[in-house]
């Protein structure tokens, strides 16, 4: 199932990406069937400050399928190394390396070849010299332990099977003291798979969900303190984009 998923999940992205690229809005609309039943508002770049997007390239903001605006959550500051989990076509890698810049450094970190390609060709356009592009996976960062200062997310979180091996990533490859800023889609706790299901397309953002308590139990156990999971609006019945914060303890 978690094969099949992923493959699903990096069509319908590499979709998008080459929507965008030829200047479509690859967000949340008939086209693109990406949020299901969504409303089309909960998702995208009508989420961020207008004046956030004016320096940014066209095609950053209509591959934008988020939920809301991590780069914001997570407070960042000049000189952090941060990694962006499902960096898409860039816009919150291209928004971060700015918060961070001059001597700060911005990782995306993305599955979709089409989405890489996307986010390097936006990077250029923007004259971002301190955002790298990987490939890889979430469940499996391709970065060294202690590496990076904040991780970030951007409705990506739930699109994967394993999300326990996603914490676990983000624990390993924080620094102590580190911090998540995550904006991710959380289901009601009284909601079972099934109802979260009916609500919309997995791989749209929606059936994938976990609840508020499994959430916070997941980064728990992955090691996080401080954990707060905060609704931000409604994207189905019983269905919410949140702001996830977490943090890293101190110590070796």
């Amino acid at each position: 199932m978690g094969r099949e998923l992923r493959e699903e999940v990096r069509e319908r992205y590499a979709a998008a990406a080459r929507a965008a690229a030829s200047g479509t809005d690859a967000c949340c609309g008939p086209s693109s069937c990406l949020c299901g039943e969504a409303d089309d508002r909960a998702f995208g770049s009508a989420l961020y400050e207008p004046e956030s997007l004016d320096a940014l390239p066209d095609a950053a903001v209509l591959a934008s399928l988020g939920c809301g605006t991590p780069e914001a959550v997570a407070e960042l500051r000049e000189g952090e190394v941060v990694l962006d989990l499902g960096s898409g076509g860039g816009i919150d890698a291209l928004l971060s390396a700015r918060r961070v810049a001059p001597s700060g450094r911005v990782y995306g970190l993305d599955m979709t070849e089409e989405m890489l390609e996307l986010a390097r060709a936006n990077a250029e356009t923007a004259g971002a010299t301190n955002v790298e592009f990987l490939r890889g996976y979430i469940e499996d960062v391709p970065l060294p332990d202690a590496a990076v200062d904040v991780v970030i997310s951007n409705c990506v979180i739930n699109l994967s099977a394993d999300k326990g091996a996603v914490f676990r990533e983000m624990a390993r490859v924080l620094r102590p003291g580190g911090r998540v800023g995550v904006s991710d889609v959380v289901a009601d706790d009284a909601l079972d798979e099934g109802e979260r299901a009916r609500r919309g397309s997995r791989v749209g953002c929606i059936a994938g969900a976990l609840s508020f308590g499994e959430y916070r139990a997941g980064l728990e156990a992955a090691g996080f303190v401080e954990v707060s999971i905060e609704p931000t609006h409604e994207v189905a019945d019983g269905m919410y984009a949140a702001i996830v914060r977490a943090r890293k303890p101190d110590g070796p």
